[in-house]
Formats: C-alpha cells, structure tokens, sequence
C-alpha cells in the first residue's frame, strides 16, 4: 500500500448537558440520536470521543446508529483551550475581555492543551496513509472544532476564539493529498428541528 488518500473529518459538539455536566439532558440525548440518525449512511470507519461523560455519553448513542464502525476514547479529543493567545495578538477591543474569560480556566487546560491541540493536529488534520478515503467523526467540545476549523483555513493561532458550535451540529473538514484543506461545512444543524438548534450558543450569537 502506498500514497495517500482523502480524510473526510467529521467534527460535532456533544449534546446539550445537565448544569453540573455529568451527563446529558433529554433535549442532549435527542439531539445525539438525530447526529446519529443523519451519519447512518455515512461511510464512517471510526467515532472518537473525548473522555468527558457529556461527550462520551453524545458518541455512544451516535454509535447505536452506525453499523460496524469502531468506538475509541481519546484524549485529544477532550476538553481543553488549545493556544493561549498573547494580549499583542489580539483586537484591541477584545484583548481584556478574552484573557479575562480564558483566566477563568483551570491551570491544566490553559497549560496542558496547546500540547494536545498539537497532537490532535497532528493526529487528524493531513490525508491518511493508503489509497481509499477515510471518513472519521469526533466528538468533542467547542473550543477544538474551533482549532481545527482555524488550522484548516490557516487562520492564526488565536482566531479559534469565537469560532462558535451549536450542541451537535456537523461540521466536515477535507484533507485531500493535492489541496489544502477544505472545510466542506461548519455548525451544520440541519438535522435538529427548530427546537434543539442553537443549544450552547450565547443568545446573541443565535441565528
């Protein structure tokens, strides 16, 4: 086997979780089976999933819906800030807002995820080895769609800040041998009816 071929990545936010975020609500649980309902025709080969109960809980019933595809924890997929952005690198109008909100996190996910975030770069962002396309899902949590999708338009560092998704919506990344990446689609909610749209969005961010 030789060469490389397409990874067709499929990113989605975990279901909307309960306050204190040890598992799903029933709106999270509903919106989890309709993510699963639209990928069931969808070549997938494996589901990776953060190690968090809310995005753990999201890819199993996501995974009761697909046939003979893989299950994997992955710490890469968790939950972490992925690059913690210099005051001189961002909009002069936002710098103290943003680093007052990033402070709020804990000292292990401002100092230990921009190793993973590379990691998960690394891992998932290039085609695969082989001659037949991949189609792999993550799910994850906001903050690393956010990554990726920033990595795939080769925006800078920072500028995953403010890359928002709605609790399960879809979102593809094409990694082709013979082109950048393309990011097919982001925040793709057209598997949710109106009412679970939107879920994990400040309200006025909603749409």
């Amino acid at each position: 086997m030789t060469g490389t071929a397409a990874r067709y990545l499929y990113l989605a936010r975990h279901g909307e979780a309960t306050a204190d975020e040890s598992e799903l609500t029933a709106d999270g649980r509903r919106q989890a089976a309709l993510l699963g309902e639209r990928l069931a025709h969808t070549p997938l080969s494996a589901v990776y999933h953060g190690p968090l109960p809310r995005a753990a809980q999201t890819a199993r019933l996501v995974h009761d819906r697909l046939d003979g595809v893989a299950l994997e924890e992955s710490k890469l997929a968790g939950d972490y800030i992925p690059y913690m952005p210099r005051r001189e690198e961002l909009p002069s109008v936002s710098a103290d807002a943003t680093l007052a909100h990033l402070s709020q996190f804990s000292a292990e996910e401002r100092e230990g995820g921009p190793e993973l975030a590379r990691a998960a770069l690394a891992r998932f962002a290039r085609p695969v080895d082989g001659d037949r396309p991949r189609h792999e899902l993550i799910v994850t949590h906001n903050f690393l769609i956010g990554w990726l999708v920033r990595a795939a338009l080769d925006a800078p560092n920072w500028r995953w800040i403010g890359l928002n998704q709605a609790h399960a919506a879809l979102t593809v990344i094409r990694y082709s041998p013979d082109r950048p990446a393309s990011v097919l689609f982001s925040n793709d909610m057209a598997h949710l009816p109106d009412e679970l749209r939107w879920t994990g969005f400040p309200p006025e961010l909603r749409a």
